[in-house]
């Protein structure tokens, strides 16, 4: 019996640590185009014509500012704010800068057909633009991005996506940007003199930045190489070429938009321009700034919403195994992405349930864990599998020092690194949160509440 549970544990860790493995060569082909990437050469942002939408629902305190930080991109952008019937002054704020500037541009939504989503609001935004442009104008030189109302654009933003490889490029349908955190260094995101809790408030920032600056990027860098770049909610950028053809491949035509109605409606535009032919691309040498999260619950949120989105977008799979337009390493990488969600769920019960019943078999004979030490290379084994478990999601504390924070520091950046090994658990809860909700046919969209609006409320 203890040398039949020796051979159990042997059995379940040599899985694991084969998954392990494979994991981590996984990551490896992710690390190389992020550790190869270069700035390239910025292009001539006057050659196109350009509009950014921001929905908005509350935003009275942020969008003033947003306004002005995205007129001073460029003297001929327009920019197109969705009020999406806030109860607070976010557009009257809006009505004061359009009366100001005619490239402001005030886009209202009313109950009861507001609410009801950011696909649908950014689909009023998309009709209302398309009735302002001139009949003549060529819908190939217009470019429409996407920013949430506290997006803060990288200088120089209009002109880097210009590039030759980017929008220089007739072939490229749409851009996404690299996101980043603007409040990454702030050292007390709470109203409170609690140390700890500060910490891990501000710990909680950093690991989204460097999600978003590391491991984020060198996925969608290696998209490159399947063609399935995908869209983010926060600096994106599509012709409107591109979203017309999306717009009447949806049947939608002018009475709706391309934007979809899933609660992951950047990922589900990017996934229509794919399977529709269009060349999507990535660029980590511009930016968009936007408010880390550093409520947990918030957190939790936004992210159950974004795995959610990811289960509604399983309906195109059929489509995407019987595309012709995509490649069979574009098939599998789009697949393994939809399929994520439930992998975790898969992971988060299997991998507890085997430790347990393995406890609880050691606990009833504790001779068999010696035994299983001393033979059969028990201990490398064990090792072997604590280094792989560890390192595949620590790795990205160095490379955030390398790639974005050298000033941080080698060894800060490599705690960093460990802290976000046990931040990606969170992902389980978001998961099972997701899941809960598809479950009952709750599709809803929930704002993600702002940081001043927690700072605001009653503390516990």
């Amino acid at each position: 019996m203890n040398h039949s549970a020796g051979t159990v544990l042997s059995f379940a860790m040599a899985v694991s640590l084969l998954l392990g493995a494979v994991f981590v060569a996984y990551v490896a082909v992710l690390v190389t185009p992020l550790l190869r990437s270069r700035p390239g050469l910025p292009g001539d942002a006057g050659l196109l014509d350009w509009h950014v939408l921001v929905p908005c629902r509350d935003e009275e305190a942020v969008i003033g500012q947003t306004l002005a930080r995205l007129r001073g991109l460029h003297p001929a952008l327009h920019v197109w704010v969705i009020d999406d019937a806030s109860v607070d002054g976010t557009a009257q704020v809006i009505s004061t800068a359009a009366a100001a500037d005619p490239y402001v541009h005030l886009v209202q939504r009313v109950l009861p057909q507001a609410r009801t989503g950011k696909g649908a609001a950014l689909n009023t935004a998309y009709r209302a633009l398309c009735a302002w442009l001139p009949e003549d104008a060529a819908p190939e030189r217009v470019v429409v991005g996407v920013f949430d109302a506290d997006g803060t654009p990288g200088p120089g933003c209009l002109e880097i996506i210009s590039a030759d490889h980017l929008f220089g490029d007739p072939e490229v349908a749409a851009v996404q940007i690299e996101v980043r955190m603007a409040n990454r260094d702030e050292r007390r995101p709470l109203p409170h003199p609690y140390l700890v809790r500060n910490l891990l408030a501000r710990t909680l920032v950093r690991m989204q930045d460097l999600e978003f600056r590391t491991a984020i990027p060198a996925v969608q860098l290696s998209r490159r190489m399947t063609r399935t770049v995908a869209m983010g909610g926060n600096g994106q950028f599509t012709r409107l070429s591109a979203l017309k053809g999306i717009a009447l491949q949806g049947n939608r035509g002018d009475e709706g938009g391309p934007w979809g109605g899933s609660l992951l409606e950047d990922y589900e535009l990017g996934l229509q321009l794919t399977l529709a032919g269009w060349r999507t691309a990535f660029t980590r040498d511009t930016w968009v700034d936007q408010e880390g999260l550093w409520n947990v619950r918030q957190l939790l949120a936004q992210r159950a919403r974004w795995s959610q989105g990811a289960m509604q977008c399983m309906r195109y799979l059929p489509q995407i195994w019987d595309s012709r337009k995509l490649t069979t390493m574009g098939v599998l990488e789009i697949t393994y992405c939809l399929l994520q969600p439930w992998l975790q769920l898969f992971g988060s019960v299997v991998f507890p349930a085997l430790a347990v019943l393995l406890a609880v078999r050691f606990v009833r004979h504790p001779e068999a864990l010696g035994v299983f030490l001393s033979s059969g290379g028990g201990y490398g084994l064990l090792l072997a599998y604590l280094v792989l478990s560890v390192v595949q999601f620590t790795i990205w504390g160095p490379l955030y020092w390398f790639k974005c924070e050298r000033a941080a520091g080698l060894w800060r950046c490599l705690g960093w690194g460990v802290a976000y090994s046990c931040y990606i658990w969170l992902y389980c809860l978001c998961t099972w949160r997701a899941a809960g909700r598809f479950a009952k046919g709750r599709n809803g969209w929930v704002k993600t509440r702002r940081n001043a609006e927690l700072r605001s409320a009653p503390q516990a």
